[in-house]
């Protein structure tokens, strides 16, 4: 959990309001290059936060360090005439969006214009320091991406497997999909339960690895 100090507060509005937006854009404006009309009809292709964000999925982010926006609709069949991997590519948009934006706003670390910084304390208290915002900004954005790259419904990293499995694991995944929210929903809640944060131990590692790689 980020916490509830007014600057862990701001630094994650600042997330809610750039990241989220950009990463449900990237699914939409992705659809609508494959010819698929109704991101566009449905008022996604948009930047407007309004247009993207679920209020719980805001209030978790904002309260648990994690969270989601309103799923882009997209027509399967029309991106299937267009292109095989067309569903693939439009999910995968979003999570790469989230890994463009690390990438972009680690370059001041990487220029030594900033540094790490997860203590509300650096600032005045309230109002966080530029090395803090920049901080959560990378740190949200790999979460992001990492954890919807997870291979269960209805997350994007459903969509993504599905596209490279043998057609004989594919019937088996796709009986499996339908159980994909209360698999994650455990995996959310497995901390409570077992004594270990089992979310954590999947998306700890890559997420270290990607942090030093981009600020050092």
């Amino acid at each position: 959990m980020l916490g509830l100090d007014p600057a862990t507060l701001i630094s994650s509005l600042v997330v809610l309001f750039v990241a989220f937006p950009i990463h449900e854009l990237a699914h939409a404006w992705t659809a609508t290059m494959f010819g698929d009309d109704t991101p566009r009809l449905m008022g996604r292709l948009t930047l407007n936060p309004l247009a993207h964000l679920d209020v719980m999925g805001s209030l978790l982010l904002i309260f648990a360090g994690f969270g989601w926006a309103k799923p882009v609709p997209v027509n399967p069949y029309a991106l299937e005439r267009r292109s095989p991997a067309a569903l693939m590519l439009v999910s995968l948009a979003g999570p790469l969006s989230n890994l463009l934006l690390a990438i972009l706003a680690s370059i001041p670390f990487r220029l030594g214009l900033v540094s790490m910084s997860f203590s509300p304390t650096a600032g005045s208290g309230f109002l966080p320091t530029p090395d803090m915002v920049l901080t959560y900004f990378v740190y949200l954005n790999l979460l992001l991406m990492l954890f919807n790259l997870i291979p269960l419904a209805p997350l994007d990293g459903d969509k993504i497997l599905a596209y490279f499995l043998p057609p004989n694991m594919a019937q088996t995944f796709d009986r499996i999909r339908p159980y994909g929210p209360m698999i994650l929903l455990l995996l959310v809640v497995s901390g409570s339960f077992l004594g270990f944060n089992l979310l954590g131990e999947i998306i700890g590692p890559p997420m270290l690895l990607l942090l030093r790689l981009l600020v050092g």
